[in-house]
């Protein structure tokens, strides 16, 4: 049971990677800074959003418009914090 414990752990750091790089990537093309013209930006770029999406599109639908502010990353990488925090306290039970 501690390797699923681990593998859950490994899922959560997997996902909040992921999440940090969208939001990086994003601020960097919207600053102009990186191009969706060239190829591996923009595979990365389509990878990551088809990955978060549907993450994102969850979390959309329960917040209210913000205009212009998308707080859906934020939320998402709270929770994904919270259920860390969550299987931390109750790691005695995988094992």
């Amino acid at each position: 049971m501690q390797s699923l414990f681990q593998i859950l752990m490994l899922i959560l750091d997997i996902l909040w990677f992921f999440i940090i790089a969208h939001v990086i990537m994003s601020w960097l093309i919207n600053f102009q800074v990186l191009n969706l013209r060239q190829q591996f930006v923009a595979q990365v770029w389509y990878g990551l959003n088809r990955l978060l999406e549907p993450i994102y599109s969850r979390v959309r639908r329960i917040l209210p418009p913000m205009s212009g502010i998308d707080l859906a990353p934020l939320v998402v990488l709270v929770a994904v914090y919270a259920l860390r925090i969550v299987l931390i306290n109750n790691a005695a039970a995988f094992y």
